[in-house]
């Protein structure tokens, strides 16, 4: 296993010589065990509702912003604006709120957005294994949880209340997902919110304990920075563009086969690199607010962060074939079955 001192060495080293061949290194990976693909996804957000103090997020409790979750139709309208962009992979956010959206309300989600997409990911507060057991049975996919930061003392300094103030169990969630049957697990950090080089030998090392454990998941790793929320910027610890390339390539080059995703927190020229070296999965045409894509004026909306990228769906598309790229915008298809 690779030690700190080797991941510290790796984002300290300024040698350009060097950075090339670690990029040179993850690219020739990449396409040997994913080829030219890159998969689509775009991100629905059900609700803003928060119990959490998060000191980062727009969405934190003690932000005075206009609290909204979608109804059924509100639903509707949101999943149709987004499947008529070509989009079946859909990631569904929430606040961090039990009480707002318990179960029963995330699974009226996915009932609905399985008559849009084909395949329903959730991004949405820890649960307990029969919930998620639940959910796996209404038809979700995957989870993404990011333990945002795994330094115990800073993670004590930025969650000031709230569920996910309890560092342990929100740790632990992996793996009760990972035992209720759900196949696809995204795991993450934090960018900005602690030491980098620590942050990751923790979640190489957890991820390293659940592909031993729990073998026939699918894990995918995300690297999201601290962005602006309407311009006020949070990020404690910048972490630069060359910083966060040498991040991708080197969890490419120890782990060939997982999957990374990279979100339009980025802005377009780093995406654009980004994906010739390492990434395998990436978000288009978002949008991170309650109702934003087609409920509530841009002026009017909340969002989680600022986007950065702010290409369509079909501007990503067309980029992608243009540098002999095949984009995926699903990689499962319902079987239809006749009755016997």
């Amino acid at each position: 296993m690779i030690t700190l001192s080797e991941i510290q060495n790796t984002l300290d080293n300024s040698d350009p010589a060097f950075t090339e061949q670690l990029a040179q290194k993850a690219q020739s990976l990449t396409e040997q065990y994913f080829g030219r693909t890159i998969s689509l996804y775009a991100p629905i957000y059900l609700s803003n509702y928060c119990s959490s103090h998060c000191t980062y997020c727009g969405f934190n409790s003690h932000n005075r912003i206009e609290r909204m979750k979608l109804t059924a139709e509100q639903m509707h309208k949101e999943m149709a604006h987004v499947a008529q962009t070509g989009i079946e992979n859909i990631l569904l956010l929430t606040g961090e709120s039990y009480k707002a959206t318990p179960p029963s309300y995330l699974k009226e989600a996915v009932y609905i957005a399985k008559q849009y997409f084909t395949s329903i990911s959730l991004e949405v507060h820890p649960m307990d294994t029969d919930e998620y057991h639940e959910l796996f049975l209404s038809g979700v996919d995957g989870i993404a949880i990011y333990q945002e930061t795994y330094d115990r003392n800073r993670y004590a300094e930025v969650h000031l209340s709230g569920k996910k103030k309890d560092y342990d169990y929100r740790c632990t969630t992996p793996q009760r997902i990972a035992q209720s049957g759900i196949r696809q697990i995204s795991m993450g950090i934090l960018l900005g919110l602690s030491t980098p080089a620590e942050d990751l030998l923790a979640l190489y090392t957890h991820l390293r304990t659940m592909e031993k454990d729990y073998p026939g998941v699918e894990y995918s790793l995300s690297f999201p920075r601290l962005r602006k929320i309407k311009g006020e910027a949070y990020a404690l610890s910048p972490i630069d563009d060359i910083t966060l390339i040498k991040i991708i390539c080197l969890t490419r080059t120890l782990f060939p086969r997982v999957g990374i995703n990279l979100s339009t927190r980025e802005n377009a020229a780093l995406r654009d690199h980004a994906i010739k070296l390492g990434i395998t999965r990436i978000s288009a045409g978002s949008n991170t607010s309650v109702g934003g894509y087609d409920l509530k004026d841009s002026k009017d909306q909340d969002p989680q962060f600022d986007i950065a990228d702010t290409r369509s769906v079909e501007d990503m598309i067309q980029y992608l074939k243009h540098e002999n790229f095949d984009p995926i915008l699903t990689d499962w298809r319902p079987v239809e079955t006749e009755n016997v």
